[in-house]
């Protein structure tokens, strides 16, 4: 099976690379900037779990190729438009998309664009960045991909991934309830990146001050009842469930969004915090906490510039 990974930034670069190493056929869609800097340095990957130096497949958009049989969504959700542009002359009729991106909204806009029976669930777990010569530095000892039929069913396409990604030095798992997976991420990471942001501190702080532990699991609250308003399949005690999650992580440990924010780069308030929102005031469900994350998160994006 040959794969199409859309970008070869932090998220994609590392679960691309963790699969041509292994010996899979791979190619990264990039920019003409990127693809210069991976032809001048190769892909370069600094892990605890084993460093990689490859020399990746790239493709530039426009360029002529065959129909891939997998495309890996990994970019963030404000570039996905753009991604879903660039992607679609390489998706054919039968073209498997897993889409690795956080929250729910983007779910929508997939299946639209390429059909709701082509577009697995899908979500990962991972502490990654890019250095300043554009290499991946990869942290933390998760680094776990996982993938799903939307009915939960174990179909002939989700055996053939489970042996295209056996043996590479990540954790692709499939899963049969990818859609309860990706709401419980989702609400974990909204509750992560919401209290960090808000703070400006890592998840150690924050927990350990007075009222932490009232405010993270108020948080918590509020999502999950947005959520069980919505639908979405979630257990009714989730909200201990991930405060106990909370208190098990490293003291250090930052979110992706609050590591944007020290960078001064874009972020994806709107399709995480604000989406909830949104659907919030559809349900008439009071959330003042997530309200406050969200004003937070907008004035910093008034003043990035």
């Amino acid at each position: 099976m040959r794969i199409l990974v859309i970008g070869a930034g932090a998220v994609g670069g590392y679960f691309g690379g963790r699969l041509l190493e292994k010996g899979v056929d791979v190619t990264f869609l990039v920019r003409e900037r990127r693809k210069k800097q991976l032809q001048e340095r190769g892909l370069v990957i600094h892990s605890v779990h084993g460093d990689a130096a490859l020399e990746p497949k790239l493709l530039v958009t426009g360029e002529k190729a065959d129909p891939f049989d997998v495309i890996i969504f990994s970019n963030k959700a404000y570039h996905l438009p753009e991604a879903i542009r660039d992607a679609k002359p390489y998706a054919g009729a039968k073209t498997i998309i897993l889409p690795l991106l956080n929250g729910m909204a983007h779910m929508n806009m997939l299946w639209n664009e390429f059909g709701k029976e082509n577009v697995l669930g899908g979500l990962c777990f991972i502490e990654t960045t890019l250095n300043e010569h554009g290499e991946i530095v990869q942290t933390s000892a998760s680094h776990d991909v996982r993938f799903g039929e939307w009915s939960g069913e174990r179909t002939e396409r989700i055996v053939a991934l489970e042996q295209l990604f056996s043996g590479c030095n990540a954790r692709f798992r499939s899963s049969e309830k990818i859609v309860t997976d990706m709401w419980n991420k989702y609400l974990f990471i909204t509750a992560m990146s919401g209290v960090t942001t808000l703070f400006r501190a890592p998840v150690g702080p924050i927990r350990s001050g007075k009222y932490g532990q009232e405010i993270i699991y108020g948080l918590l609250k509020e999502i999950a009842a947005v959520m069980r308003a919505h639908g979405a399949p979630i257990a009714d005690d989730i909200e201990e469930q991930q405060l106990a999650q909370f208190n098990r992580i490293e003291a250090a440990m930052k979110s992706s969004m609050q590591r944007d924010m020290e960078k001064r780069q874009l972020i994806e308030a709107d399709h995480l915090q604000g989406y909830l929102l949104s659907l919030a005031e559809q349900y008439n469900i009071a959330t003042p906490l997530l309200k406050m994350v969200y004003h937070n998160l907008k004035i910093y994006e008034a003043n990035r510039s």
